[in-house]
């Protein structure tokens, strides 16, 4: 399996495993503009699908990496176009840095890498073709010593008059810039970078033959994209292209009876397919081979959530941050499998973000946290979690950002450590509503255990803030696992064990609260002190239901 691998020839030669998506170049090239921008979340396979079009395109090409694939079917297109074009490629996606000195000594990283790797393949320096003023400019590309924001058209006026024919640009991840940028405070200098670098590199630029661009959002408001001779944009909504960017179901079906592991098509279907593209349903293709390499080696191996740190959650953390409780139902609601209709803005920006929550719901869909189900003539959609996998990330965060969101409330803590001391159950149930009303609701979907764990990590995140005290859970006592205990740190004179159930309905709390109080006593959970136990050990049994609760002392 090729994980991590982004270089076609590299995939090709060394006999990895390969997806056949090379129809994509019959697609552009019978239906390509000047310049053509293709949106698609992280790890759907933009990097690969730009090395493809380079070593198609590219003059020193090994045509032989293609044999066997669809596009070598495709004689004539071959023959026109294969291995005819001088290609400049760039990556941005490294671009980034804590102060905008630094992303533009990325960026120019990026221009002088690219300059001295095609000064070696194309022989430049010593080209008869080329004036001592060009060999001049391209070593000072390469030293770092020209303009930035006209590099490419510098570099693309070189391959004219070396090749005499026009040259294909392929830039990748063109707008993590920008999102590095917003995170760190230098927005508006590195937009107005970033538009300047773009529009001199292919706005009427007579050396391009055509571009190819990739990236997250189609962030056309900011004009980076002004006087491109009216691009392409190809979205995740739209028809075209819809099957290249990302594993189809008979894809991922050929891959797993490659390997004999047929049997686990169920378990990677839920954990990464879901996405829709166009009209295409997709698989994240990173999960899928990074799940395949795993049971191939490690045959009951459990899917992993390979995602999830690739994939910038700090936008989940926006959101949520942002919610009211509208928004906050409508998480909860999209956690448990439900639907929410969102009006989604194509033309988003980073910039945007901070307007309003209701433009985090687009940047979530077009970043692939949330994909889509239906679509409506008023520009609206119905937006839906994808896979299990996903959904993992929006509990594991959202959970994490309710108990920072407790740890900032002194009040409200500190009212619950007086309840908890005076031992007025009646005050700690009214502390647990106030805390659960600022969080999401949990809907009558998923098991029952993870309903629970919801509420046992609430209450370890306020307990745990306590100042010298001490928080223990999931102990083995007595004759059973005790949920939670906690008491101070040095000569405990008291002691407060907390067993947890969820119930299934609101009447049933009273009877529940009542079976965690016995269970306590029970299971004799006070003898986790051993010899060492405190003077005063306090019961309290807890039931939850959503948003409601009842909190019982022993």
């Amino acid at each position: 399996m090729p994980i991590g691998i982004e270089n076609f020839a590299e995939v090709r030669n060394n006999k990895f495993y390969y997806v056949d998506k090379t129809g994509m170049i019959k697609e552009l090239l019978n239906n390509w503009g000047k310049v053509n921008l293709f949106t698609r979340p992280r790890r759907f396979g933009k990097s690969l699908n730009m090395s493809m079009l380079r070593y198609f395109f590219d003059v020193n090409t090994d045509k032989s990496i293609f044999d066997g694939l669809a596009i070598s079917k495709e004689t004539a297109l071959c023959d026109e176009y294969m291995g005819k074009y001088p290609v400049i490629t760039l990556s941005l996606k490294d671009v980034n840095g804590l102060d905008y000195s630094t992303a533009v000594a990325k960026l120019w990283y990026c221009i002088s890498y690219e300059a001295s790797r095609l000064n070696t393949v194309y022989s430049l320096s010593t080209s008869d073709k080329l004036e001592p003023d060009d060999k001049e400019q391209l070593l000072n590309l390469r030293r770092k010593n020209e303009d930035l924001e006209s590099s490419v058209k510098t570099l693309s006026s070189i391959l004219m008059k070396h090749f005499g024919k026009q040259c294909v640009v392929l830039i990748d991840e063109y707008d993590v810039p920008l999102q590095k940028a917003k995170t760190a405070g230098y927005y508006e200098e590195m937009v107005s970078l970033i538009s300047n670098f773009f529009s001199s590199s292919l706005k009427s630029n007579d050396n391009v033959a055509f571009s190819v661009v990739t990236g997250c959002l189609r962030i056309a408001k900011e004009s980076i994209f002004t006087g491109f001779n009216n691009p392409k944009m190809h979205t995740i909504v739209d028809i075209q292209y819809d099957e290249w960017f990302g594993f189809t179901d008979d894809e991922v079906r050929e891959m797993l009876a490659y390997y004999d592991k047929l049997d686990l098509y169920d378990t990677t279907k839920e954990w990464y397919d879901g996405y829709h593209f166009g009209d295409v349903n997709v698989y994240c293709p990173w999960d899928v081979i990074n799940y395949c390499d795993q049971i191939i080696n490690t045959p009951k191996t459990k899917p992993q959530n390979f995602w999830e740190n690739t994939s910038g959650n700090d936008i989940i953390m926006s959101l949520t941050r942002k919610a009211d409780s509208v928004t906050r139902d409508e998480i909860g609601a999209l956690i448990e499998g439900g639907v929410v209709r969102k009006y989604i803005k194509f033309d988003i920006t980073y910039r945007d973000l901070d307007e309003s929550v209701e433009n985090l719901w687009s940047v979530l869909f077009f970043t692939g946290y949330l994909t889509s189900h239906a679509s409506y003539d008023d520009g609206s959609y119905d937006l839906v979690i994808p896979n299990k996998e996903v959904r993992e990330i929006f509990k594991n965060k959202v959970n994490s950002w309710f108990n920072e969101r407790v740890l900032e409330d002194g009040t409200g803590l500190n009212d619950f450590y007086a309840a908890l001391d005076s031992e007025d159950a009646l005050a700690l149930e009214d502390c647990l509503l106030d805390f659960m009303a600022d969080t999401i609701s949990y809907y009558d979907g998923g098991e029952l255990d993870e309903k629970e764990n919801f509420y046992h990590g609430l209450l370890i995140g306020i307990l745990g803030h306590r100042e010298g005290w001490t928080v223990r859970s999931n102990r083995e006592s007595g004759n059973g696992r005790l949920d939670i205990v906690t008491y101070p740190n040095r000569r405990p004179e008291r002691a407060y064990i907390i067993e947890i159930k969820y119930s299934k309905d609101e009447d049933d709390l009273e009877k529940d609260a009542k079976k965690a109080l016995e269970q306590i006593e029970g299971k004799k959970y006070d003898n986790y002190f051993g010899r060492r136990k405190p003077e005063k050990i306090v019961h309290y049994g807890m039931a939850f239901f959503l948003k409601e609760c009842r909190v019982l002392k022993g």
